[in-house]
């Protein structure tokens, strides 16, 4: 079958689309956005998490069909125009939040999700949004870090930060 749907602000169609296949695996396969990751294909660990018409969603639960004429955003569609990264992206980078990269594109949709909901979340918020993600590297302090970090910084200043852009100092 085919889908069409808007990913990452864009129309994008994918043909040959079987009904068992995930969410995911167009993202991934068919439409090349590798971002959010396959890790666990039971919705446990996270990492696959996108929005599906401004929800956060496992993307390895949903039917690719299911985003037929549907919304679909991705960690790589939170960046901005210019290229710079979005505030959590840019927070978890300069708190060393991202270790090993597996579970960071979903816990960036998390964060994302959250601070869109409650501008200054308390650690429990924190705790809570992340509660569905799962990361075998960190130990989570330098995730929680990079959160409040986030939340302290409006949310159009860190697209303009120039360590957030590509090629920019680190």
């Amino acid at each position: 079958m085919r889908v069409s749907c808007r990913v990452n602000g864009e129309q994008r169609e994918a043909d040959g689309v079987w009904p068992g296949e995930s969410l995911l695996y167009l993202l991934r396969e068919r439409l090349g956005l590798p971002g959010a990751k396959n890790a666990c294909e039971q919705g446990e660990c996270g990492s696959c998490t996108v929005y599906l018409d401004g929800l956060p969603v496992c993307a390895c639960l949903v039917a690719g069909g299911q985003a037929q004429g549907r919304e679909v955003v991705a960690v790589e569609g939170l960046a901005g125009p210019d290229g710079g990264l979005d505030r959590v992206q840019h927070a978890f980078l300069q708190a060393g939040a991202v270790q090993c990269g597996f579970c960071t594109p979903g816990l960036i949709v998390a964060v994302h999700d959250l601070l869109a909901r409650v501008s200054t979340p308390t650690d429990a918020d924190i705790r809570e949004a992340l509660a569905g993600n799962l990361c075998r590297c960190t130990g989570y302090e330098k995730i929680m870090d990079a959160v409040r970090s986030a939340a302290a910084l409006p949310p159009s200043t860190a697209a303009a930060c120039p360590a957030s852009r590509p090629g920019g100092p680190r």
